[in-house]
């Protein structure tokens, strides 16, 4: 089985049957992103490669994040992991966002050249 459509938008998207009964969607047309917001996403990558690794700092020299109460003395508390674990997930997050916007500033050049 096979239905195509339009989309308000004046995409074509499909919808196909595969053998086993399993059903696949498929949309023709890829995103496109305009420079400003390829340097905007690249921005926050960078924003995030800046905030982020000083607050990690901060952080670890703070007395809760350590059982003792000294700093990088003793057992770290659920406090430091905790930080590091969000800290760890908005560099991931921001080095995604950062990349996205390269390759979306890099499909606009090839774009315009073209």
């Amino acid at each position: 089985m096979r239905v195509s459509w339009e989309g308000p938008d004046g995409v074509v998207a499909e919808l196909a049957g595969a053998s086993g009964g399993q059903v696949a969607l498929a949309y023709s047309a890829p995103m496109v992103l305009s420079r400003r917001w390829a340097v905007f996403l690249v921005g926050v990558g960078i924003w995030t490669w800046v905030i982020w690794p000083r607050f990690a700092v901060a952080i670890w020299q703070d007395p809760r994040s350590w059982a003792s109460g000294t700093v990088a003395d003793g057992a770290p508390t659920s406090f430091l992991w905790v930080h590091a674990l969000l800290i760890g997930a908005s560099l991931v997050i921001g080095t995604t966002v950062g990349v996205l916007g390269i390759r979306a500033w890099l499909v606009a050049r090839r774009r315009e050249a073209s």
